[in-house]
């Protein structure tokens, strides 16, 4: 028994991965996610530099550290959904070549035009690595509990790049010019390219139907559009503004036409029936809550640590790492905490603990509290991390393996929602508790100082700088104090959300359940059923 046990698991292994140690296979993903992880944040800390170097107009700015996050959110439907069709591992490495590329193009880039497209270029090789990524890890991973270790360190992998990122682009500025930021890519690149070409096994759907390039050329239109408006949002800019209004309505509309479109189809490009799976559903709205609350936090203690305790963007860094480092233990003791409690007991309790967490930093004031930020950012990071890694393990066990990777993309895209709607909700939020606090007037400050002030905190400073004498003492004082009920109410919405989160995961099973995994049987071979199915 033991003997056919034994048989029938290696050739599950062989099916899955092509003979190549899935182990080893979790590490070349892991590499390739941390690229793009890093690359989504080491351009923050360089901006000066490339401001001073190439004089880019506002605009031009803006679009060169918004067009990678919006061109990768756009399509990854669209590669998760090819990479089912023609290839997960073809197009991961198509995704490894464009990505070295384009990172050479950024590098050397004279004008703010060229690194403009080469950013954009590079949001096309992270769209075709990102989810070909968790849907090869999903065909190479056939046992869920080895699964969910995986998913873990993958996802502690993707808290390291997040961190590293900044801090890699200080030393890299510190040491060469801001084009060494995106030169870095290339050595690694130039590894993973033939190392994921012999490693890595080659997987696809079933392949029933045409691909439906409309479909997906509406997703790539419909999520731009979305994502271009809730990041103007973000940015501040009016909710009436055309530019703002429009994207989103087309945006909306593509998005609408491509559900009407996938429920006609005899094979559609999404499966849109794995949206009445209660599992699948619940934890994509998971991750949206998750990605909400972290992105739009992290924005304002940012803003916090640096604005109100005048802290430098190194300090400021280093007092965020606890935050990574829990996050990271999370997705390490991730797979364990699933086995035991259950995804609805790990996920519930995830979104309660970062609640708390949240509850719990509202006694930040204008004083500086190491111990309370230290407390609330490590609770903070790991009750994020727990959910995040169960409603993802969840989403990707429930959907179908031919689906893997459009499954993929799905969360993946809901990622990058949470994120661009995180940064507009809670930084209206804030905006609008912080700014009464200004422009109803400060004692001994002119009128239209305290309107101007109103605006920001980093205006506010700006404008108290000019003002100076015992006036400017007082604005940055009022400034001061109102963005600190500004954060204080932010968090006390953050944290209802939260909890609005821990309701939603209710929703999701009670127990990791580990179905019985097809093993197809080799041709030459007679077919058992000891051979055919294995027991998880």
């Amino acid at each position: 028994m033991s003997g056919t046990t034994t048989a029938a698991a290696a050739q599950r292994r062989r099916a899955a991965g092509a003979g190549a140690n899935r182990w080893v296979v979790l590490v070349v993903l892991c590499v390739s996610l941390l690229l793009v992880a890093v690359d989504a944040t080491v351009l923050h800390v360089a901006v000066p530099a490339v401001t001073e170097d190439l004089r880019p107009g506002a605009i031009e700015l803006l679009w060169i550290v918004d067009v990678y996050p919006l061109v990768c959110a756009s399509l990854l439907i669209l590669f998760g959904t090819l990479g089912d069709r023609v290839g997960r591992r073809r197009v991961l490495l198509l995704g490894y070549a464009l990505f070295g590329v384009a990172s050479a193009l950024a590098a050397l880039a004279d004008t703010a035009q060229v690194l403009i497209a080469a950013r954009a270029l590079l949001g096309v090789g992270g769209a075709m690595i990102m989810p070909a990524t968790l849907s090869i890890l999903r065909q190479v991973f056939p046992d869920r509990r080895e699964r969910a270790l995986a998913i873990g360190i993958w996802s502690a992998v993707a808290a390291v790049g997040a961190a590293v990122g900044p801090l890699l682009g200080g030393f890299l500025l510190e040491h060469f010019w801001w084009g060494s930021v995106f030169l870095v890519n290339i050595p690694l690149m130039l590894v993973s390219l033939p190392v994921g070409r012999l490693l890595l096994p080659e997987s696809k759907g079933d392949g029933r139907g045409p691909w439906d390039v409309v479909g997906a050329l509406m997703a790539a239109g419909g999520l731009f559009g979305v994502v271009l408006g809730v990041k103007r949002l973000g940015g501040g800019e009016p909710v009436v503004s055309l530019l703002t209004v429009l994207p989103l309505v087309l945006g909306a509309a593509l998005l609408a036409g491509f559900v009407r479109r996938q429920r006609r189809r005899t094979y559609p490009l999404v499966d849109l029936a794995m949206f009445r799976r209660p599992a699948f559903s619940t934890s994509v709205g998971c991750i949206v809550l998750a990605m909400l609350a972290l992105v739009g936090l992290e924005l304002i203690a940012a803003q916090y640590l640096q604005l109100v305790l005048g802290l430098s963007p190194l300090e400021t860094g280093l007092r965020l790492l606890p935050l990574t480092f829990a996050a990271m233990a999370a997705g390490l003791a991730g797979a364990r905490l699933l086995r035991r409690f259950g995804p609805r007991r790990m996920v519930c309790a995830g979104f309660c603990l970062t609640a708390f967490a949240v509850v719990l930093l509202t006694a930040m004031g204008r004083a500086d509290n190491c111990a309370l930020l230290l407390t609330g950012f490590v609770l903070l990071g790991f009750g994020l991390e727990t959910t995040l890694f169960g409603a993802y393990e969840s989403m990707l066990s429930e959907a179908p393996q031919e689906q893997s990777g459009g499954a993929a993309a799905i969360g993946e895209t809901s990622y990058q929602l949470g994120a661009g709607i995180g940064i507009a909700l809670l930084g209206s939020v804030m905006n609008a508790a912080y700014a009464p606090g200004l422009t109803g007037g400060v004692p001994g400050v002119p009128a239209p100082a305290s309107v101007a002030a109103g605006h920001s905190l980093g205006e506010a400073y700006e404008v108290a700088a000019q003002l100076g004498g015992p006036a400017g003492v007082a604005l940055r004082r009022a400034a001061g104090d109102a963005f600190v009920h500004g954060l204080h109410v932010t968090l006390v919405v953050s944290a209802g959300l939260l909890l609005l989160g821990a309701v939603m995961a209710l929703r999701l099973p009670r127990v990791m359940q580990c179905e019985e995994v097809s093993v197809p049987a080799p041709r030459d071979a007679v077919k058992s059923p000891s051979q055919s199915r294995v027991s998880v």
